[in-house]
């Protein structure tokens, strides 16, 4: 080979190692990011309320909806108590929930009016009593989830969405900011990290819906309406947060819940855009390859 071609051929290697190495560096995720195969669905209940989200205790479930949290036996679905909050009230949109220590957590906010305020409203799990309420005020955007880590740290996420709503001529917030947060014991911010641009075209024209940490530690989101979960990890440098794993099961977007009594089956739901009851779905996620 000449001295000519040996050149050539350094440099056409070089220029592939650097595009590559560009690629990497400008979509991790797109590397990175693992997909499993799609999860089990073990069972299925038709629950009217079963609209914004899904929470779940030993022996019942929660279906959550604006104003509405119904509770729900496991085995046979049968309505066992029901909060509903005053049209024209204080409570205007639950959209996610939690059950902790025999507290039901809920995130809250005035989706769809503006400005954007949010609150962390809590019932007790049993009677379905209101116990407490935090009010975040004008935020970081419209709060959707919240769960605890193994460590006992309160996580979250303020949404912020691309769609138009009446009171603005912009978009509600731009989906880019939304932000998934690691709480202080009292509600302030400790840390915040965006999504990384590939998982956020996910979300469509909305945003990150639902979040929950699985029994392995790792945490889980869900987008508006994909019938996917997605695993997240915070970088180890910067702020946009590492996208690890897809994982296709039978919902649709929106809050769901591990099941705290089954390692391993995710609750969660599928909006009748029929005006029928709302399907909730109870899926046994497959093991890691």
């Amino acid at each position: 080979m000449s001295i000519s071609s040996r050149s050539f051929l350094a440099a056409t290697r070089a220029a592939v190692a650097g595009t590559a190495l560009a690629l990497l560096l400008a979509s991790p995720a797109a590397f990175a990011q693992e997909q499993r195969p799609a999860a089990e669905t073990i069972k299925r209940f038709q629950v009217p309320e079963a609209r914004q989200a899904v929470a779940v205790a030993e022996r019942y479930f929660y279906a959550i909806d604006n104003r509405t949290i119904a509770k729900l036996d496991k085995e046979t679905g049968k309505p066992v108590a029901k909060w509903e909050g005053p049209k024209g009230g204080p409570i205007l949109h639950l959209d996610s929930g939690v059950v902790r220590d025999g507290k039901l957590y809920t995130a809250h906010s005035n989706y769809p009016d503006w400005p954007m305020v949010s609150s962390v409203e809590v019932w007790d799990a049993e009677t379905l009593k209101h116990l407490e309420s935090h009010s975040f005020g004008i935020e970081r955007g419209s709060f959707t989830w919240l769960d605890r880590d193994p460590q006992g740290r309160w996580w979250g996420a303020f949404a912020n969405y691309n769609r138009v709503f009446d009171k603005s001529p912009l978009a509600y917030g731009n989906k880019f900011n939304t932000q998934i947060v690691r709480f202080n014991p009292d509600w302030s911010v400790a840390e915040a990290w965006v999504y990384p641009d590939a998982l956020v075209a996910r979300f469509q024209d909305m945003s990150n819906s639902g979040g929950a940490f699985g029994p392995d530690g790792r945490l889980y989101i869900t987008g508006h309406d994909n019938a996917e979960l997605y695993v997240v990890a915070p970088p180890e440098m910067g702020s946009v947060m590492q996208w690890v794993e897809t994982i296709p099961l039978e919902i649709g977007g929106q809050g769901f819940a591990f099941d705290p009594a089954e390692r391993g089956v995710v609750w969660g739901l599928i909006r009748n855009k029929a005006g029928g009851p709302n399907d909730v779905t109870v899926s046994r996620l497959p093991s890691k390859p």
